[in-house]
């Protein structure tokens, strides 16, 4: 029972500690999808040129969305006419690239995480872009759409099909301080955490397990700690492997991960691993689903492929201009609940969620949350 006991105590105090981090994110990223429609962001991703496939990161940032959210989303995108690499483009952006897991990995890892995420991400979509160009043939492209259009049901059908920008026109602060752009914005905001709830408490509870049951000498050996070289080519390679059995994605990656860089794992071995959410088991299996066999397989290799060059790159980037953190000062969260600053936040942030938590139950919400399953031609 004291086993147990510690690793509940390691996963309350991470999530104490992330609380008003996620409520500040989830805020933003909400503001802004309050005022981008869906089918504005359909409309510019056309082709694969490279200012297309920059539009589509940036809407992918400004999409943010749990990964089975995103993958539903991006087969949306497909099936209304957006170019295959485009919406695979949006679809990693909108998971990795996004204000709250930066905010989330500046404060459990420190700011050289975030900075590594918002350079890696864009090293894999290039990489990814370039791949795509050189192996994705017009064949399965087709394949992949026609089993696409077929509408088969994945996870998050119906949340990825609502549209629950403002509609009323007018500037972006006339419509964000209107009635209706509160009531998106609430929306939006309660959404995000229903889609993202589950794989964040399961992320905690593996972290809180692992780092309370794992001794570091198994992780240290399993890393080839102590080897530098071996140590920093070896992490990117089995990061993305390690996040493919954990079965967990988008936000919950976070506290593993924060676990597996005291345990051992390089830089970029994190990096990679935190962008592995996409090719997780359960979402390798939706793969299939939405285009097929042949394009799950070769979704898998070469967004894995893609993981590792960034992770290599960000290493070797990160490594050469000293800006890697000492791993002596990473510490995994397990003093509970104390009166500091991190618990006026929360109180705070809390207290926006509620304002925020009331105006969608008063709104249609519970309709709403009914809905989030759904089917692929679902939403509003």
């Amino acid at each position: 029972m004291h086993a147990v006991r510690h690793a509940l105590s390691i996963t309350g105090s991470m999530a104490w500690e992330i609380a008003w981090a996620l409520i500040l994110g989830f805020a933003l990223s909400a503001v802004v999808q309050a005022v981008v429609r869906k089918a504005t962001v359909v409309s510019l991703l056309g082709d694969d040129r490279p200012r297309t496939l920059a539009t589509a990161v940036g809407l992918g940032v400004a999409s943010s969305s749990c990964s089975y959210a995103a993958v539903a989303l991006a087969r949306s995108l497909l099936r209304k006419g957006a170019h295959f690499t485009a919406a695979m483009a949006f679809e990693i952006a909108s998971t990795n690239l996004v204000v709250e897991l930066g905010v989330i990995l500046a404060l459990l890892m420190g700011w050289q995480f975030t900075a590594a995420e918002f350079v890696g991400g864009p090293v894999m979509i290039i990489v990814l872009a370039v791949l795509f160009r050189l192996f994705l043939s017009d064949a399965l492209v087709r394949a992949a759409r026609a089993q696409a259009g077929r509408g088969v049901a994945g996870s998050m059908e119906g949340h990825a099909a609502m549209d629950m920008s403002v509609r009323r026109e007018g500037s972006f602060a006339a419509r964000l301080v209107s009635p209706e752009g509160f009531t998106s914005v609430a929306h939006v905001f309660v959404m995000e955490w229903a889609a993202v709830l589950r794989d964040l408490v399961v992320g905690l509870l593996i972290a809180g397990a692992i780092a309370a049951w794992v001794p570091d000498a198994f992780w240290q050996g399993f890393f080839f700690d102590g080897h530098p070289l071996a140590a920093r080519v070896w992490g990117p390679f089995v990061g993305p492997l390690v996040a493919v059995v954990s079965f967990v994605c988008s936000i919950g990656n976070v506290p593993l991960a924060v676990v597996l860089w005291k345990g051992g794992i390089s830089f970029g071995g994190v990096v990679a691993f935190l962008f592995a959410d996409l090719i997780i088991l359960p979402i390798l299996n939706i793969y299939r689903k939405y285009y097929g066999a042949r394009t799950a397989v070769f979704l898998l290799t070469t967004f894995y492929a893609a993981m590792v060059a960034a992770g290599l790159l960000v290493e070797a980037v990160f490594g050469g201009l000293g800006l890697i953190p000492d791993r002596a000062d990473a510490t995994v969260p397990d003093d509970g609940v104390r009166w500091d600053y991190t618990t006026w936040l929360n109180l705070a942030f809390l207290l926006v969620a509620a304002v925020l938590l009331i105006r969608f139950l008063r709104t249609g919400g519970r309709a709403m949350l009914r809905g989030m399953g759904g089917s692929p031609g679902s939403g509003r």
